[in-house]
């Protein structure tokens, strides 16, 4: 059996529907076509119908149009119009992202797929009215720096500090797992 994986071709297909039709098992077929016999057995089940058999056109056919074309934005209109609206409203790709998973309770698009698309519509249509809908409006993307926030070891978000850090009265008061307390050197005067 091949290592690599590869798509069915349609020669592959008229060949499974021939072997079939002399009644050749599917182990046989996948032996054949130096094939998983589970691959065979897919593809035969996915592709036949309950009074019409298996038939290599209409297993091609239906092998193209599960295949992914184009982006979420570009296939489903509605999910466009959102997504532009609050774009064109002023909102960053990111916010967008963030508030539409928040309605739906479950991540709808990332802000990479809305970016992604953006920069293909730039490309592909070379209109450039599309920067707009972008936070900085340039045509070009720059470089994405990785956050280091995401870096600090044991690291507390803002929101989590305790109460006492809240009114600043006593220094010191970081909200971190190892809050540092004021020490004085020996040597240098107390300014407290």
């Amino acid at each position: 059996m091949g290592r690599n994986y590869e798509q069915l071709s349609l020669e592959d297909r008229c060949t499974i529907a021939r072997l079939q039709a002399e009644g050749r098992s599917k182990r046989q077929i996948a032996a054949t076509l130096d094939r998983a016999p589970s691959t065979i057995s897919r593809e035969i089940e996915r592709n036949s119908g309950k009074e019409v058999h298996y038939k290599p056109s209409y297993a091609q056919q239906q092998a193209k149009a599960r295949r992914w074309v184009g982006s979420r934005l570009e296939r489903e209109p509605a999910l466009r119009g959102a997504v532009l609206g609050h774009l064109a409203d002023g909102w960053s790709p990111e916010q967008v992202a963030g508030r539409l998973a928040r309605e739906t309770g479950r991540g709808v698009i990332s802000y990479e797929s809305i970016y992604r698309f953006i920069y293909a519509q730039i490309a592909r249509t070379k209109n450039y009215s599309w920067r707009r809908y972008l936070p900085r409006a340039k045509s070009k993307r720059g470089l994405r720096r990785r956050s280091t926030a995401k870096l600090i070891e044991g690291r507390i978000s803002v929101a989590e500090r305790p109460p006492a850090a809240a009114d600043r009265a006593t220094p010191g008061h970081l909200g971190g797992r190892h809050d540092p307390v004021l020490k004085i050197r020996p040597g240098r005067p107390d300014h407290s």
